[in-house]
């Protein structure tokens, strides 16, 4: 889902909103813009990044439990290693 053109990225987060039961959760965990400065893993397209404005703007109907941009030390595998640019999402869709 993260290398999804802005397009395909918004049809992708409608789909997911919808298919959410009323009082349903959503969790994310993405890359944001500054992950091109580590190339640690994830899209090399800034396009293909996350930002909060971005995420809000996707799902603006959400009632957001958590929203944060962080750096954080991933060890994933050899493709997703070391220092990381992230965010993480915590939505849940109105009752």
């Amino acid at each position: 889902m993260q290398f999804a053109d802005p397009a395909m990225r918004a049809r992708l987060f409608a789909g997911m909103w919808q298919t959410l039961k009323p009082g349903g959760i959503l969790l994310l965990q993405g890359y944001t813009p500054k992950q091109l400065d580590y190339r640690t893993g994830g899209p090399g397209k800034l396009e293909h990044l996350y930002t909060t404005p971005m995420l809000r703007e996707l799902l603006p109907q959400a009632d957001w439990l958590l929203l944060r941009e962080h750096e954080d030390t991933l060890h994933e595998g050899p493709g997703h290693a070391g220092i990381s640019a992230l965010i993480d999402a915590v939505a849940r869709k109105p009752a």
